[in-house]
């Protein structure tokens, strides 16, 4: 070996260094392990380490012996490197002092590993797992977790075990993180499970932190409707409301070509199976602008109505039950006898399959010979669920065959629903409307006319009248089933538009968006909007479709209860023989309580008239100042919070109409021979209006604003020619909406004549002190106006007897002065002869005041201030109560003895004014 030539010792340098704790191989900082390095021969001066940033140092421990040491600068960690490889060299003292002169060896290469510690935790890579399950199965793995572990060796970094912390949960999980069920699961016991699970590293170490796993159980796939609500609430005045706002189809991943959705609303149990106007038969068709001339045959009973009062009626006084037992006569007059060739029969009917295995025929409406014969003219009856006109034309020049029987066949006259049946003649054509929709007879057979008799006919309704072949007179061939609004129009036909608006439903199914529908649904709905069917083939447009289906309801005051609602569909499948089926959506529509009126008549309900009016032409105005509120209550608006009373309800008006108003007479009839009510015709017409008289009282009906009623009402006269009989007239006032279902207040009216009370002049006029019988206490506008003018006459009067009093007492002191004058000149005899002749003129002189001379003198100056105040006193002494009038009449015994004195007295003054005339 050359001199100072160095040589390596082959050595293989192994440090282990603790994962981030700052220890490391070759010496150096707290403990370190210490790796010897060895050079051959002479003195090692220095270890050199080839290699930038390395966290290593070597120094020399023996230069003779070449020992050194190799150390760690920085804390070593394995997660950052985990191994270390670098060049090293030795170098000798050299021969001078500086490192240039050193001598250095060849380079040996250092390999260092760096061992792991256990320093970490596990980590699952998701802070919560979520997993969907159909109920009834076992899966081999409903989801797996994974979790992760930082440390650098594999020991420590690989996850070795998942365990689900959990107890008593149906499931389990293997070393790979797979959760899995060990029963099956069901949606009926448990809709969802939660469980947290855990994971621990090949060292054993837990993780720091669990995780959650949802696990939602879901019901075996069965197609249908999903996310409708069964009850869907419905506020009156809300418009179009969305039945199934988030309603979606549910098919399994089944293929479907097409489907088919049908959505009923059932309504048939609500009156004549719809929310339809509740007003009468006439004031309908006013409103929807049929001609006049209806006659009613089913009218509500009443006194001038009263052949349907032994009739069976349902909660609806309009709707007739006829149980096959009962029949109605039409009284003569109500129908012309002999009908046109043009005329329109209109009725609501509800009727069933016919009783009995061999069913006869159930008349809904004969006119037959009353005697002697049985010869139908016209009649409308149900036969084996055949509708039949017969109509027989009455013989004439013509003995010819004629169209006799119409028949029409329709399922719907069986069905137990209620539908709208318009037959118009234009003979010898007969048209059948069903539901507003057209109907030809299917079959027509000819007759021969009806030979003419003087036999009378009788027109019934239920049954038909048998007069003929039968020991005695009965109905027969009754009707089985339910009828309202039987009406017959002769000489006109109703138009499709009126048929249409006559059977018109005011709630039904609508369509929110039509636009929106999209190209590819069709639908279509039924006449009354009961019915709507949609049809297309993508599953998204029909959910979509669907979604818009609502619920509308236009009256004001509908029947509240429940609708029910039935959704059925029909499926088709991509070429399969059998497809999935649809269970059909039953929900219904709960029709809240409207907020109900409150209908208020206010106006005048006492006053008199002089009989001058009671007896004029135009007669007396019942109800000038008639007024018609409706309101309704609401919660008032919360004020101070500090208060703590309730708060009262506020009453807001309403506007609706009214379809009648009554005016009663009470107390007995009206007297046609001397008093009736009246009102103009044209107070009516132009109202639109109707109206009926009669001796019990005046009607109004018709569908009116409150308006146009009070406008009517303001026009109702009441006259009397014999008004002197008359002591007093009460009337009553009563109106209703929706035919009765809300009425208002009972007005009560009071009608007196007033009486004129005459003063003769050999009366004194102090008599006219006492109070006149017909001035009372009455505070009205209406009254206030005459009464006042009736008790100026007694406050003038009072007015002109003070004067007249103070005038007498004036004549008596002039007449005490005279009489002590002419003393002085007559003798003791003289005077009592004449005082005798005196007495015998004093028994014709008497002195009458005229109390209207004074009343009617120009220029009353401040006496008309005075009998003004007096007018007032005597309202305030007419108001008083009737322990007053005790006290009135001692007082006016006092003003007659009064009176008697200034009567004596004046008699006196007269005497002695007169005693200045005689000669003596």
């Amino acid at each position: 070996m050359l001199p100072g030539r160095l040589c390596w010792v082959p050595l293989l340098l192994a440090l282990g260094v603790g994962s981030g704790s700052g220890s490391g191989g070759g010496g150096g900082g707290g403990g370190s392990r210490r790796r010897r390095l060895l050079a051959a021969k002479g003195e090692i001066c220095a270890f050199k380490i080839h290699g930038q940033e390395l966290p290593f140092e070597a120094v020399v421990l023996n230069k003779t012996s070449g020992e050194g040491r190799l150390r760690a600068k920085s804390p070593i960690d394995c997660e950052l490197q985990k191994e270390y490889t670098f060049i090293i060299q030795a170098y000798d003292c050299g021969a001078g002092p500086r490192e240039t002169a050193w001598k250095k060896s060849h380079k040996a290469v250092v390999h260092i590993q760096v061992k792991d510690v256990n320093e970490f935790a596990p980590t699952f890579k998701e802070p919560a797992y979520k997993a969907v399950v159909t109920e009834g199965k076992i899966y081999d793995s409903i989801l797996q977790v994974e979790a992760a572990d930082e440390d650098c060796s594999p020991q420590y970094s690989q996850i070795c075990n998942y365990e689900i912390v959990t107890a008593d949960v149906p499931f389990a999980i293997d070393r790979n993180g797979n959760i899995r069920n060990t029963e099956k699961l069901s949606y009926d016991k448990q809709h969802q499970y939660e469980i947290l699970v855990t994971a621990y590293d090949c060292g054993q170490k837990p993780a720091a932190q669990d995780t959650l796993v949802q696990v939602d159980v879901k019901p075996v796939c069965k197609p249908g409707w999903q996310d409708w609500t069964k009850r869907i609430e419905y506020q009156p005045g809300s418009g179009s409301v969305p039945l199934f706002p988030s309603i979606h189809l549910e098919t399994c991943d089944g293929a479907v070509s097409s489907i088919q959705i049908t959505t009923e609303l059932q309504t048939n149990y609500i009156g004549k199976g719809c929310d339809r106007e509740t007003y009468s038969e006439k004031s309908l068709q006013k409103l929807c602008g049929a001609s006049s001339g209806i006659i009613d045959l089913l009218p509500s009973p009443s006194t001038t109505t009263n052949w349907t009062a032994g009739l069976l009626v349902d909660s609806s006084e309009m709707i007739f039950r006829f149980d096959g037992r009962q029949g109605a006569k039409i009284p003569d007059g109500i129908v012309p006898k002999n009908l046109t060739d043009q005329f329109t029969i209109t009725m609501w009917m509800k009727h069933g399959p016919s009783p009995g295995v061999r069913a006869e025929k159930e008349t809904i409406l004969c006119n037959s010979d009353k005697t002697e014969m049985n010869r139908h003219h016209y009649a409308l009856y149900v036969h084996n669920c055949r509708l039949v006109f017969l109509l027989r034309k009455d013989f004439d020049q013509a003995d010819t065959f004629r169209p006799a029987e119409f028949h029409w066949k329709l399922d719907q006259i069986c069905d137990k629903e209620w539908h709208y049946y318009v037959i118009n003649v234009e003979f010898p054509v007969v048209t059948l409307y069903m539901d507003g929709a057209t109907y030809e007879p299917y079959l027509v057979t000819n007759d021969w006319p009806i030979h003419p008799s003087h036999i009378a006919m009788q027109l019934t309704v239920g049954a038909c009248w048998q007069g003929g072949e039968v020991a005695k007179p009965r109905f027969a061939q009754f009707f089985h089933g339910s009828l309202a609004s039987l009406t017959i129009r002769p000489g006109k036909m109703e138009s499709q538009k009126v048929i249409s608006c006559l059977q018109a439903c005011k709630e039904g199914l609508d369509i929110n968006s039509l636009e929106s529908l999209g190209r590819g649904i069709k639908y279509h709905f039924n006449p009354s909007q009961s019915v709507l069917v949609m049809e297309g083939d993508d599953i998204g447009n029909i959910n979509r479709a669907l979604q818009k289906v609502s619920y509308i309801n236009s009256r004001q005051f509908p029947t509240a209860g429940v609708r029910r609602l039935k959704v059925s569909s029909e499926v088709q499948c991509f070429g399969e023989d059998v497809c999935i089926s649809i269970p059909d959506v039953d929900a219904y529509v709960m029709v809240l309580q409207a907020v109900e009126p409150q209908i208020t008549l206010r106006g005048t309900d006492r006053f008199w008239r002089p009989a001058a009016q009671f007896e004029s032409a135009r007669g007396v105005l019942l109800f000038p100042d008639i007024k018609i509120v409706s309101t309704f209550a609401k919660a008032e608006a919360p004020g101070d919070l500090k208060t703590t009373a309730p708060k009262s309800a506020v009453l807001d008006e309403m506007l609706h109409n009214l379809d009648f108003c009554d005016i009663l007479v009470l107390d007995g009839d009206l007297d046609p021979r001397q008093e009736c009510l009246e009102l103009n015709h044209s107070e009516l017409h132009q109202r639109h209006l109707d109206a009926t008289n009669s001796t019990a009282g005046y009607s109004i009906y018709g569908v009116g604003s409150l308006s146009r009623y009070e406008q009517v009402l303001h026009h109702i006269r009441y006259r009397n020619w014999r008004p002197a009989s008359l002591g007093a007239r009460r009337f009553r006032l009563k109106c209703s909406e929706l035919n009765g279902r809300y009425t208002s207040n009972e007005f009560n009216l009071e009608v007196s004549v007033l009486h004129e009370v005459r003063v003769s002049d050999e009366e004194h006029v102090n008599h006219l002190i006492v109070q006149p019988p017909f001035l009372q206490s009455v505070h009205h506008p209406e009254s206030r106006s005459s009464i006042q003018r009736s008790a100026v006459v007694p406050s003038i009067a009072t007015v002109v007897i003070i004067i007249s009093v103070c005038m007498l007492v004036f004549v008596v002191a002039m007449g005490v002065y005279r009489v002590r004058v002419a003393h002085q000149h007559f003798t003791q005899e003289t005077e009592a002869a004449k005082e005798a002749e005196m007495d015998w003129d004093d028994s014709a002189l008497t002195i009458t005041v005229n109390p209207m001379e004074k009343h009617e003198e120009p220029g009353r100056g401040e006496d008309e201030t005075e009998d003004e105040e007096e007018e007032e006193e005597v309202e305030e002494d007419l108001s008083s109560s009737s322990s007053d009038s005790d006290d009135s009449d001692e007082e006016e015994e006092e003003g007659l003895g009064r009176g008697r004195r200034g009567q004596s007295g004046a008699r006196q003054a007269q005497l002695e004014w007169d005693d200045s005339t005689l000669h003596y």
